[in-house]
């Protein structure tokens, strides 16, 4: 199974929503951090889709997550 960038996306304000960034700095939550992560590589790429199988399991128990939740 593949995820798209559009997927990527909600997912990432899927977790945003739950972890929003803190302090003065505003930084990111580190679930966000680990999708937005996946997500410059695949702009950086120009990748359309990524294999989940291809991601670090941080990744993809956060997405696996998501996609339980957003179900």
């Amino acid at each position: 199974m593949d995820i798209t960038l559009p997927e990527l996306e909600q997912a990432i304000n899927y977790w945003r929503t739950l972890r929003p960034s803190s302090g003065e700095e505003r930084a990111l939550s580190p679930e966000v951090n680990t999708l937005a992560t996946v997500y410059a590589m695949m702009i950086f790429q120009q990748a359309r889709t990524l294999p989940l199988d291809s991601l670090d399991q941080a990744a993809r128990q956060l997405i696996d997550t998501w996609l339980q939740r957003s179900g």
